[in-house]
């Protein structure tokens, strides 16, 4: 499911506790995989670089269309993204953290 929080203009601060939302809207009748994990990444160079050791949130529901995480301490950087796993992959745009 698409990812509609963080947005490109979100700010997030180490150590907050932020909600990272995803469309409900197209979710497949059938999923094969009902267990989604949010994952924490920046983009480098054109590539996604995504943080699997350590995800943000796992074991979600994607019915439930949102998580709230705890922000992890990572550099300052504005070419963060989150990933939502499972059934399929989806990236936020990138964000400030």
């Amino acid at each position: 499911p698409p990812i509609t929080s963080p947005t490109a203009s979100t700010v997030w601060n180490v150590g907050d506790t932020q909600t990272v939302t995803w469309s409900t809207a197209n979710l497949p009748t059938n999923v094969t995989n009902p267990d989604g994990m949010l994952i924490l990444g920046y983009v480098a160079n054109g590539s996604e670089n995504l943080m699997l050791q350590s995800p943000l949130a796992t074991n979600l529901s994607y019915s439930v269309g949102q998580a709230q995480i705890t922000v992890p301490s990572v550099p300052t950087g504005n070419n963060y993204i989150v990933v939502l796993f499972g059934d399929s992959g989806n990236a936020s745009p990138q964000f400030t953290i």
